[in-house]
């Protein structure tokens, strides 16, 4: 019988609003949600939900998203049909291309677009049609040393070994604060509830972290380090467990190579020549290490405060380097790399290409390419510099960079010199609102969900699908299908059916298949292969395709119990495919099939480490950390009346002994200014920030004109970037330091930014 749309009725949904992925149960009436729950059956989060997660039906349904696309008309952006919109972006763009070049038309990925089935599907795509190398993505904003650290030491980019949470005796995490964050790179449902169950079991978790979060507040240990040093902590631990011979390498030891340079590099780093910089001292560095090694199994895990900052590859890399030293990596209790359904299938060990860092450069500063992006703090002035290959069109996917790069105020303006840009966001905000053309992907209970990224890292193998939980719009297009369709009209295919775009990507999947020795379709025919796939929509045939050739998939017949579409529809609450395991070297493509421990840029940076343990600030001197919020995720969801309150405020955090010194007052107004400019918030007097700290969230300043972002007007806060003006780098990674550095405080007049021009 047909369901009555009168009768609330439950459906389940992934949470796509942070990395966790956590099972929902939504309740709708009609088409809307009312209600969203954890998912008890779920095999990965049992049930577990956070507040971004509950409120699911808020951001569903909230009357600032935009409904129909918006086509700028005399200088207006007014409503307009899709045909319009695509027709319009089908003049442009190519006609951009022919005149001055690929390199003239630039892309921006936001974070989002890892949180969406199509925004894993369709870039790759565009890219290939715009023939651009001008790609700017958030990673250079967050977790881009990470790539770079394990695509030197792995020889993939996307070897990320994830901590193992559930079986590990001892935790050491830096920069990490997970019971706000839920988790990243690490995606863990109940990450909270699994720090606490490592410690219910005896194990040991030690923070470091300049401020006293809600994390560090469970530890059994927490170290108040001073920003930005992270590296050099690291340094010293690798440094005891050389020189006390604490180094058990194990069964590691056959796939190593450059141990003993590593040993050699880490000579000058004793706990003593780091102990004033990181201001820990040096009996607690070595008690640190002694405990890491003397662990039955250990992990040590660091995410965005060892990331963006001036050594962030260098912390990443010594992360590792300590998990192989105490012989915890790929072992379980240590730290494992994942092995999603849709990876490629494992096959035999053997050397591969390696990871190259700057093979071409961007055309200003000469920043170089990493992972086949550009920083996106080089974003302003490659817009900005007259000159053959200049970018003069952006199609921005996701992306608020005004608020999320360094010296935003520039970008603002930046932008509104481009020739033409185009907006895929449901939101108009402060990026967004300079676009010609902005296409509004339909809420997330019209999409389907699969998370290709977040389960190559989650902390246990499981596949998950979920259809859309209410039906598409008659007339209106999913994610999907606009995605295709700007493709299309990018390309000088504009008016083909997207289907195209879907057949052409299995098309070309097949073809590399059949050829592959290692392949379970190796010689076969790929016309009856795609005609066997399954799925009601392209996107699904491809996610069937994936299934079928992964590590757990049937092989189109070659192993009859595997994985497929089909079968995983018949799991409405996933399958559970057990926990990690370990996979070296399968997963080793480094040019000497071995974890090159000591890679040549890494050695190369390491001088610049040594440096900083003479650099001291002076008396007085403060550095700014940011800070994240359980009920945000950067600045997604600071439209949703549900979550934009409560703890989540934009108040500079400053210690009571600088507030004193400063003659700051709590509420009161503190203006705060570095390279890039200055911002004036409310002042927050807390002993959770150490004494020479002060801290900012992420992801606020919404005070911009021109904007459809109503309760995030109401509260705009100010934009902690910026303070930046986009020359502080990782130089590895070309990532933005957007994390211990230094900065004035005094106090202010004004706890409102100041108000931009409209565009």
């Amino acid at each position: 019988m047909p369901h009555d749309p009168s009768t609330p009725r439950t459906a389940l949904r992934i949470c796509p609003l942070c990395e966790a992925t956590c099972g929902l149960s939504l309740t709708i009436e009609g088409t809307r949600v009312t209600a969203a729950r954890g998912d008890r059956a779920d095999v990965f989060s049992h049930g577990f939900v956070c507040p971004k997660g509950a409120s699911f039906g808020g951001l569903d349904a909230d009357p600032d998203r935009l409904r129909t696309p918006l086509v700028r008309r005399d200088g207006v952006l007014t409503e307009a049909s899709w045909d319009e919109a695509f027709d319009a972006i089908a003049r442009a763009l190519p006609a951009l291309t022919e005149a001055h070049g690929p390199q003239a038309v630039g892309v921006v990925l936001g974070n989002p677009n890892v949180h969406t089935m199509a925004g894993a599907l369709y870039p790759s795509a565009l890219l290939a049609a715009l023939r651009t190398r001008a790609l700017f993505t958030a990673s250079t904003l967050d977790q881009m040393p990470k790539h770079v650290s394990c695509g030197l030491l792995f020889g993939d980019p996307n070897a990320i070994p994830v901590p193992d949470l559930d079986r590990t005796g001892h935790l050491l995490l830096l920069g990490a604060n997970p019971l706000e964050s839920n988790g990243s790179l690490c995606t863990a449902p109940d990450f909270p509830g699994r720090l606490k169950a490592l410690r219910r079991r005896g194990g040991t978790l030690t923070v470091v972290d300049p401020r006293r979060t809600r994390t560090a507040r469970l530890a059994d240990r927490h170290i108040a380090i001073r920003p930005g040093t992270d590296a050099l902590l690291l340094a010293a631990l690798a440094h005891v467990l050389f020189a006390e011979k604490l180094t058990a390498t194990g069964a590691l030891a056959a796939h190593l190579d450059g141990l003993d340079e590593v040993a050699d590099a880490m000579a000058e780093f004793t706990p003593e020549a780091v102990a004033e910089a990181c201001d820990v001292d040096a009996a607690t560095i070595r008690t640190l290490a002694r405990e890491l090694a003397a662990a039955p199994t250990a992990a040590v895990y660091g995410r965005i405060g060892s990331c963006t900052v001036e050594h962030g590859t260098l912390a990443s890399w010594l992360i590792d380097v300590l998990n192989v030293l105490t012989g915890n990596l790929d072992r379980p209790g240590g730290v494992l790399f994942p092995l999603s359904a849709t990876a490629r299938a494992p096959r035999p060990a053997a050397p591969g290409k390696g990871f190259a860092l700057g093979r071409w450069t961007s055309r200003v500063s000469g920043h170089p390419e990493v992972k086949g992006e550009l920083p996106v703090a080089a974003l302003a002035e490659e817009i900005e510099t007259p000159g053959t290959g200049r970018i003069r069109a952006l199609v921005v996917l996701a992306a608020n960079p005004v608020l999320s790069a360094p010296d935003g105020d520039r970008l603002d303006r930046a932008l509104g010199g481009l020739d033409f840009m185009v907006g895929v966001d449901p939101y108009l905000n402060e990026t967004s609102r300079h676009a010609d053309v902005v296409l509004p992907p339909p809420p997330p209970s019209r999409s389907a969900h699969f998370d290709f990224a977040f389960n190559a890292l989650a902390v246990r193998n499981q596949v998950r699908y979920t259809r859309p939980a209410v039906p598409p719009e008659d007339g209106l297009p999913d994610e999907s299908e606009i995605l295709a369709r700007l493709v299309l009209a990018v390309s000088g295919a504009h008016g083909a059916d997207p289907s195209a775009v879907d057949a052409l990507a299995i098309d070309r999947t097949l073809t590399r298949a059949v050829a592959d020795p290692h392949s379970p379709v190796h010689g076969r025919n790929p016309a009856p292969l795609a005609a066997a796939l399954t799925g009601r929509t392209g996107p699904e045939r491809r996610l069937d395709l994936m299934l079928r050739l992964g590590p757990y998939g049937d092989g189109f017949g070659a192993d009859p119990g595997g994985l497929t579409l089909e079968r995983l529809l018949g799991h409405p609450h996933g399958i559970d495919l057990g926990p990690l395991r370990p996979r070296l070297p399968e997963v080793l493509a480094t040019r000497s099939g071995r974890v090159e421990l000591l890679p040549a840029p890494i050695a190369a940076d390491l001088p610049r480490l040594r440096r900083a343990l003479a650099e001291r600030g002076g008396a007085g001197t403060l550095v700014l950390v940011g800070r994240r919020h359980l009920r945000s995720n950067n600045s997604w969801m600071h439209n949703i009346a549900a979550l934009n309150g409560g703890s989540n405020v934009c108040t500079v955090q400053v210690h009571p002994a600088d507030a004193a010194r400063l003659g700051l007052v709590d509420g009161g107004p503190a203006t705060v200014a570095s390279d890039g400019g200055a911002v004036t918030a409310p002042v927050e007097i807390t002993d959770e920030v150490r004494p020479g700290v002060v801290s900012l969230p992420h992801g606020w300043g919404h005070h911009r004109p021109g904007t459809r972002l109503s309760v995030a007007a109401a509260r705009p806060g100010v934009n902690v970037n910026q303070l930046l003006d986009g020359t502080r780098l990782d130089p590895l990674s070309g990532t933005a330091v957007l994390n211990g550095f230094p900065v004035t405080v005094v106090p202010g007049t004004e706890s409102r930014a100041p108000v931009a021009p409209t565009p």
